[in-house]
């Protein structure tokens, strides 16, 4: 189990655009394997403009501070959570800087279709030298068609708190399980003076504090403070004050017996492929 108190000095500049700054909660360190992830605060530092574009990998937003401008699809709201599936195009962005700035929780892992966490653009502070992030050459890259129509959008407010069997005063909140690789994620809530302990051996869970405060394994625990509890280790949270967790849970990515077809072959220099709007235009005329 891994324990990241939330550090407040830990902001860096890490973002293509130049206008976020990332706080690495935790990172999988495992950019071999489809199970790779990475998990940031992400905080606005200037006006933000990003286009269309879409990534090899799965994302999870939660904003914490301020809302999101997906542009076509929308606006994700403070506290609601999105999911933004791998394959699935988005944008164009255009968030001017908020006050207080806006604050995201972002969680980015390889999906179901076996890509992994590519460890290209903004990969970590590790990947860059001297303070550039290392370029690297386009080449033909897959990318896996949506399988879903857009992002999705969950509105936490709108879930049932339900008791949790077996564990007094523990109440959770669960939004969905997603895609062949059934990640899930959900809400659990703990009473001042209870306990939660919990196990499962459906994968890795990735946590963070919403509010509250506890001790795990001795340790007290905070707001944003993240928890990284691998398949088969037992969690046990004894709350202090009424505590509630954001979990995502990740089980093992598997291999098809047949692999699949239903991929892209796009030119990029890595897992994201940003739209280009004169294309896009000469492909609706097209189509029109």
């Amino acid at each position: 189990m891994k324990i990241a108190p939330y550090d407040e000095n830990a902001y860096k500049m890490d973002h293509p655009r130049g206008t976020v700054s990332f706080n690495y909660l935790l990172m999988g360190d495992e950019p071999e394997k489809p199970e790779n992830f990475r998990y940031i605060l992400g905080r606005q530092e200037g006006d933000f403009s990003m286009p269309r574009h879409r990534h090899t990998f799965e994302q999870i937003r939660l904003p914490l501070v301020g809302d999101m401008n997906l542009g076509e699809q929308g606006i994700l709201r403070e506290g609601e959570i999105g999911y933004f599936p791998e394959g699935q195009t988005y944008g164009p962005q255009e968030d001017p800087l908020g006050d207080p700035k806006q604050l995201q929780l972002v969680l980015q892992f390889g999906g179901a279709a076996g890509l992994g966490m590519s460890a290209g653009r903004g990969r970590g502070p590790e990947a860059r030298r001297d303070g550039e992030a290392p370029r690297r050459e386009p080449r033909e890259v897959k990318f896996p068609r949506p399988r879903y129509q857009s992002v999705l959008i969950m509105n936490p407010a709108h879930f049932t708190w339900l008791p949790v069997p077996g564990s007094a005063g523990v109440e959770r909140r669960f939004f969905g399980s997603f895609t062949e690789r059934a990640f899930w994620i959900e809400y659990l809530k703990v009473a001042a003076g209870a306990r939660w302990a919990s196990a499962t051996d459906a994968g890795r869970r990735l946590i963070v504090v919403l509010s509250g405060e506890a001790e795990v394994a001795g340790t007290k625990i905070g707001r944003l403070t993240a928890l990284q509890v691998e398949a088969g280790e037992t969690l046990d949270v004894h709350a202090v004050d009424e505590t509630v967790l954001y979990v995502v849970g990740l089980p093992p990515v598997q291999r098809p017996a047949v692999p699949s077809d239903q991929f892209d072959i796009v030119t990029s220099d890595g897992g994201i492929e940003f739209e280009n709007p004169r294309e896009r235009a000469q492909k609706e005329t097209a189509g029109a």
